[in-house]
């Protein structure tokens, strides 16, 4: 007697095999379920980079906020040495030191993010310049190809101002972080 898993494994191979067996016989079906699964693929990106930005805007947020605590415990420092509060000096010091490391964890994470973000940019990249080609071998009209070569012409026109303002906020922090 066969398990339930056996037998939904020999059905999903069946049904790969009739698939498969469709798409052989039905070049324009596979050519627009190849279509479909790269607009899927496209959104899913898409999204991605959406949520990557928000997080990588919550982070400089944080970032920002903790850089005016360290300021400030920086100046309370400053004015306990001043008036000779050597021990309250040492406990903001250790503070200080807890504020600039979790800083450089927040800033590490940062950088992380901004490297899953280029990373979806490259692949969003990559997808758009292979979508283009396959669009208009998926129409054969000439119509249809210039179509698609504009809407990636406004794609790659986002996609480049998306970068810039990321490359901005992250120089922009980093100017900052430098800074204190």
């Amino acid at each position: 007697m066969s398990s339930p898993s056996d037998w939904f494994s020999q059905l999903e191979r069946q049904l790969e095999q009739q698939l498969e067996s469709f798409l052989r016989a039905n070049p324009a079906q596979e050519q627009l379920l190849r279509q479909q699964e790269q607009r899927e693929r496209l959104q899913r990106l898409r999204r991605r980079r959406l949520d990557l930005q928000a997080s990588a805007e919550r982070a400089r947020a944080d970032l920002l906020k903790l850089a005016g605590e360290i300021r400030q415990w920086q100046e309370r420092v400053q004015r306990a040495r001043a008036a000779g509060a050597d021990a309250l000096a040492e406990r903001a010091e250790t503070h200080l030191a807890e504020l600039m490391a979790r800083g450089r964890d927040r800033w590490q994470a940062l950088g992380q993010l901004g490297d899953q973000y280029r990373q979806v940019e490259q692949e969003l990249d990559a997808l758009a310049h292979g979508s283009s080609s396959g669009a208009a071998e998926a129409t054969g009209g000439a119509g249809s190809a210039a179509a698609a070569g504009d809407d990636s012409g406004t794609e790659d026109l986002e996609q480049a101002w998306s970068r810039f303002e990321s490359e901005q906020d992250l120089e922009q922090l980093r100017r900052g972080q430098k800074g204190t």
